[in-house]
C-alpha cells in the first residue's frame, strides 16, 4: 500500500476533487488542519467494517489511476482497497495521467491510454489477484478540434483496441466560488458549442459513448446534447456533481429541489445511463474529510440515500451502475464502507435488479468480456 498524506492528497489532487481538472490550487470550503496533517490510511481505518456479502459481484466502471510528486495511486493501491469486495474488473476513466510529453498538442492525451494499457496488462497477468483492472479504458480529446479530433480518436483506439471504450470531454463549470482556479476563458455552456459537437458527431462513427461529468447546474446541457444525438451513448457522471460549497453551501434543499426535475428530463433520454456514486468529493460540501473519523456505511446512506433512490427511480436498475470514484472520494471514505452502503441501499431490490447496478449494466454498457 502507497502511503499518501492527506495533506499531500490536496495539494496534488485537490482540484480534481473538487472540478475534475488535474491543476493544483485551493480547495473550495474550509479544511482543518488536523484533517490535512494526518496520514489518510491511518484515518480510514479509524472507522473499519467487514465487507457485506462479499461474494456478490461487482464491476466499478469509476476509477482513476495515477502517478505524481508525492501522491501515487496505482495497480496496487487499487487492488488493495478493492480487495474486501468482490470486484470482478474495473473501468478506468480519464483524469489527465501520464500525457505525452512532447508530440502534437492534441495527440499528448493518448499517452494516458497507453499508460492504462499497460496497467491492464499486467491485471490480466493474474499476478496481482482476481480483479481485472482496466478492462475499459475512458480516455480524454478535445472534441472542439471539430472534424479534426477524428485523428485523436483513432490514435486512442489504436493505442488499446481491446479497452479503449470513450471519451470523457469535461463540462464541469462554475463560479469561483465554487472553483477558485476556474479559467478566465472556460466555457460555461460547452456542451452547447457548434465545435465541440462537431467533434462529438465522430463519436458515434467509432462506436464510443461519453461521459457527462458536469454540475447540477448544467444537466439541462446534457440532455440538449442527449436529445441531439440519440445514437450516442451518454454516462451520467457523479449524479450531475451536486454543490455544495462555495456560493452553494447551506443550501442542500435547495440544489436538491433544483437538480430533480433536471435528472427527471435527463432520463426521459433512452440513450443515457447513470453512474450512482461520485457525491464524496469535496465540492458536494458534507465535509467528510474534516471528521475525527470517517463516516461508516450507515452514516453515508443516511446522507445521500435520497439522490441515489432519485436517480434509480428515474433511470430505472437496467440504465444505473454504482461506481467509487477512487481515489477522489478516498477523501471521505474508505472503498469497503462506500460499497456496504450501495449494499444497504439495495436490500429491498429484487437480484436480477441489484445484478443490474452492481455488475451488469456496466459490462452492457461498457462492453466488457465477463470475468
Amino acid at each position: 500500500m502507497t502511503y499518501i498524506t492527506r495533506r499531500g492528497f490536496f495539494q496534488q489532487a485537490g482540484i480534481i476533487t473538487a472540478s475534475g481538472l488535474a491543476l493544483s490550487g485551493a480547495l473550495p470550503g474550509p479544511v482543518t488542519k488536523s484533517a490535512l496533517a494526518q496520514p489518510m490510511p491511518d484515518w480510514l481505518s479509524l472507522t473499519e467494517e467487514p465487507a457485506l456479502e462479499p461474494e456478490l459481484p461487482i464491476i466499478d466502471p469509476h476509477h482513476h489511476l495515477w502517478d505524481r510528486p508525492n501522491n501515487r495511486y496505482m495497480l496496487e493501491d487499487l487492488i488493495e482497497d478493492t480487495r474486501a469486495h468482490n470486484v470482478r474488473q474495473t473501468v478506468f476513466v480519464e483524469c489527465t495521467s501520464m500525457y505525452r510529453a512532447d508530440g502534437p498538442e492534441e495527440l499528448r492525451v493518448v499517452g494516458e491510454t497507453e499508460f492504462v494499457q499497460g496497467v491492464a496488462a499486467k491485471s490480466a497477468s493474474g499476478g496481482y489477484g482476481e480483479t481485472r483492472v482496466a478492462t475499459g479504458i475512458v480516455g480524454s480529446a478535445n472534441l472542439r478540434l471539430g472534424d479534426r479530433v477524428a485523428a485523436v480518436l483513432e490514435a486512442q483506439i489504436a493505442a488499446s483496441p481491446q479497452r479503449f471504450r470513450g471519451i470523457r470531454h469535461r463540462a464541469a463549470w462554475a463560479d469561483r466560488t465554487v472553483v477558485p482556479n476556474q479559467r478566465a476563458d472556460a466555457p460555461e455552456h460547452i456542451l452547447l458549442d457548434p465545435d465541440f459537437r462537431k467533434g462529438y458527431a465522430h463519436l458515434r462513427t467509432y462506436g464510443l459513448s461519453f461521459e457527462g461529468w458536469l454540475y447540477h447546474t448544467h444537466i439541462d446541457d446534457l440532455t440538449d446534447l442527449a436529445k441531439a444525438f440519440p445514437d450516442t451513448t451518454i454516462i451520467f457522471n457523479h449524479l450531475g456533481g451536486p454543490i455544495g460549497v462555495g456560493s452553494y453551501a447551506g443550501r442542500r434543499d435547495e440544489v436538491f429541489a433544483a437538480w430533480k426535475p433536471a435528472v427527471a428530463e435527463l432520463a426521459q433520454c433512452p440513450n443515457v445511463v447513470a453512474k450512482v456514486g461520485g457525491i464524496q468529493m469535496v465540492v458536494n460540501g458534507y465535509r467528510w474529510h474534516e471528521l475525527e473519523r470517517p463516516p461508516t456505511s450507515d452514516e453515508l446512506l443516511q446522507a445521500n440515500q435520497d439522490w441515489y433512490n432519485y436517480t434509480i427511480d428515474q433511470f430505472g436498475p437496467d440504465r444505473c451502475m454504482f461506481e467509487s470514484n477512487f481515489p477522489v472520494d478516498k477523501l471521505s471514505c474508505s472503498y469497503t464502507v462506500l460499497w456496504n452502503q450501495f449494499k444497504k441501499l439495495t436490500r429491498g431490490f429484487s437480484a436480477d435488479e441489484r445484478a443490474a447496478m452492481f455488475h451488469d449494466t456496466a459490462m452492457r454498457v461498457y462492453r466488457l468480456p465477463r470475468v
